[in-house]
């Protein structure tokens, strides 16, 4: 196929990849053709016969794989956000081999030999060469040949389940799905969002891929809250299955690489280092976070006259911040219309604090329609990288809000950066988009993996803008929030999408007073579910799970967790973070980062906020650095001291 575009370096601007071009029918030949090049490179890596040095094996790695690496990030990101039968067969077929790939490139023990020779005395290079001695010694490259050959058929199923698990909950979404006949029995949307769901003649609401739908927080009808609860937890229950397999599969690879379980093999190149580390830190959080659950209920309880279950919270917990605070989180809705909230608030931020600037590229193109294109300038006016954005849900879309790299930055390949942030908000039938307080945080938050991916300014690939520790890699975003709500930052989009009217002054006042509450839940909610995932990778080699459910309920009283008000933001069924993406016992990712996020808000805070200055210091110190360097040391040098707890704590009311 010499027509296939994935061949050859794409001749778009940035090398955006030629989604008009791709058809399904490319993707198979550009991965057999981009695997067996990148064999090819490597063998002749390892059977160089000239004294290893950098530039001739691990630079050389680093030059390898230019086919593969194009049809992968094109061929998953369609995969994840605008998947079809095909494509979805194809990822089926395409996941094993691609591990089997990698095993072969990472056990080729001529190429480990050259690696271990290595040396070098350039710093930058010192990082990458230890990242890879990492890499193939927690791959088993140190293994004899029949621990490796077991270790290649772990990794191969463990590769198959995780994309069963994933396609079983794709279609869980739409599958499971509450389904109404009668529009009144969605009484508390509004009749624009009540459109949006109709379908040949009936309503139809996807679930999203958490526990607590956000439409338990305004449906009216109790027993509509209560089914829609029901089909979200008890959603995709082959996946329980799965997930005990996946655990088991785990434990026994980590024996084989010589760790007693999986999250002890997970953590010991991650910043936290230590399943000690981690449970220490979880430890602080419990007690304080269950209490103040325990304090809410009782409120939610007085306010509704009743014993709430837990299908109610959401809904009462809106009702006790309206009385407490007189705050309706639903009067936020008209004063956050997307393109205002993205063009005025979202890269406003940016510009104001790192000087970027964005121009909307329409003669470019996406995978789907629905995808929005800029092009991003230093203040110079040197281009910087193209941002895409794919607000929008749709039944191939995977659920939850990410960022990835469509091309990564590189002084190797003299690349520049294409990232993509993908949201799942409703897209309405009629009328502007308006979004939810979360739906905005969230937009906020995954443009701070974009930034972390646009600033980056390192030579090599491997070590590229968000690469980074998964427990590091949250960081810059949750960092990034702090913008939505920055006042002048606030008074810049939050306008009325009808008057052009700013927000009033007393509800922004009255959000701010109500930020704390319903803390409890949500920290419950979180640690519930990092406390299982948790659980399922300490499983020992050979320990077996007979009933998961059972398991979770065990696990979640054995971490002092348990509060049948609030279950787990993720039930193992549906925990697509551990089973299927890249956080198998990394879920303690998002709050070991919001520990060096609180600090470094209130740096932010004590040094002017929204400055040039500041945001240039962030930019320097940590974001350019991608993970060229310790990110700890990144985060000292921009800090200027080690992290502490306590902002954490006082930020969730907790102390």
């Amino acid at each position: 196929m010499a027509e296939n575009p994935l061949f050859a370096p794409s001749s778009l601007p940035y090398q955006l990849p030629p989604f008009a071009e791709i058809r399904e029918e490319h993707y198979l030949p550009a991965f057999a053709r981009g695997m067996a090049e990148q064999l090819a490179e490597v063998d002749v890596i390892a059977r160089d016969t000239a004294p290893p040095t950098f530039d001739n094996t691990i630079a050389a790695l680093e030059r390898s794989g230019r086919i593969l690496e194009r049809t992968a990030t094109a061929f998953f990101s369609v995969a994840a956000s605008d998947s079809t039968n095909a494509v979805l067969e194809i990822e089926k077929r395409i996941s094993p081999k691609l591990t089997k790939h990698s095993d072969a490139i990472r056990l080729n023990r001529a190429l480990w030999g050259r690696i271990k020779q290595v040396t070098t005395e350039d710093a930058e290079e010192a990082w990458l060469l230890e990242k890879y001695r990492e890499d193939f010694i927690r791959a088993g490259a140190d293994l004899s040949e029949t621990e490796q050959e077991r270790l290649k058929e772990l990794n191969e199923e463990q590769s198959r389940l995780s994309t069963e698990f994933a396609q079983n909950l794709l279609k869980a979404s739409t599958e499971s799905a509450l389904v109404v006949d009668d529009p009144k029995e969605l009484d508390g949307f509004d009749e624009a969002r009540i459109a949006s769901l109709e379908s040949d003649g009936r309503y139809v609401l996807p679930l999203l891929n958490f526990t607590n739908q956000p439409g338990l927080a305004q449906l009216t009808d109790r027993d509509v809250r209560r089914r829609l609860y029901t089909l979200s937890v008890e959603r995709a229950p082959r996946n329980f299955g799965l997930a005990v397999r996946l655990a088991t599969l785990r434990a026994e690879r980590a024996r084989l690489l010589g760790y007693p379980d999986h999250a002890a093999y997970k953590v010991a190149d991650q910043t936290a280092k230590s399943v000690e580390a981690v449970e220490d830190m979880l430890g602080q959080l419990v007690g304080p976070a269950v209490r103040n659950a325990r304090k809410e209920a009782e409120a939610l309880t007085e306010q509704a006259g009743f014993a709430i279950e837990p299908w109610d919270w959401s809904f009462y917990a809106e009702k006790v911040r309206q009385a407490r605070y007189d705050f309706d989180a639903g009067a936020m809705r008209p004063y956050f219309e997307l393109d205002r909230v993205y063009l005025d608030g979202v890269f406003y931020a940016a510009t104001r604090l790192y000087g970027v600037t964005f121009s909307e590229r329409t003669d470019l193109a996406g995978y789907h329609p629905d995808v929005r294109i800029f092009e991003v300038f230093n203040e110079d006016g040197g281009a910087l990288g193209l941002f895409a954005l794919d607000p929008f849900a749709r039944p191939t879309k995977r659920g939850g809000a990410w960022m990835n790299n469509l091309v990564n930055q590189s002084f190797l390949f003299g690349e520049k950066p294409v990232v993509i942030n993908n949201l799942n908000i409703t897209k309405p039938a009629t009328g502007p988009t308006l979004l939810t307080y979360d739906e905005v945080t969230t937009a906020f938050h995954e443009f701070g993996h974009a930034l972390h991916g646009l600033f980056s300014e390192v030579r090599y690939p491997r070590v590229s803008g968000t690469n980074v520790p998964r427990d590091f890699v949250e960081y810059p975003s949750q960092v990034n929030e702090m913008w939505a709500t920055w006042p002048e930052v606030l008074a810049n989009y939050a306008k009325h999408h009808e008057t052009g009217e700013p927000m009033p002054a007393e509800l922004v006042a009255k959000m701010k007073a109500a930020e704390q509450f319903n803390q409890g839940f949500m920290t419950v909610e979180y640690l519930a579910a990092t406390l299982l995932d948790w659980a399922w990778h300490r499983l020992s080699p050979g320990e077996t799970v007979e009933d998961p459910e059972a398991f979770e309920q065990a696990a979640l009283e054995a971490a002092q967790i348990a509060f049948p008000l609030v279950r787990p933001r993720y039930r193992t069924n549906y925990f697509a973070h551990v089973f299927s993406g890249g956080y198998s016992a990394g879920y303690y990712s998002y709050i070991w980062s919001e520990v060096l996020d609180a600090e470094s808000v209130e740096w932010f805070k004590e040094n002017g906020g929204l400055e040039r200055a500041n945001g240039d210091h962030f930019r320097r110190a940590l974001l350019s650095k991608g993970g060229s360097l310790d990110p700890l040391t990144a985060f000292r040098d921009f800090r200027g001291r080690e992290p502490s707890i306590q902002p954490l704590l006082e930020r969730r009311g907790l102390v």
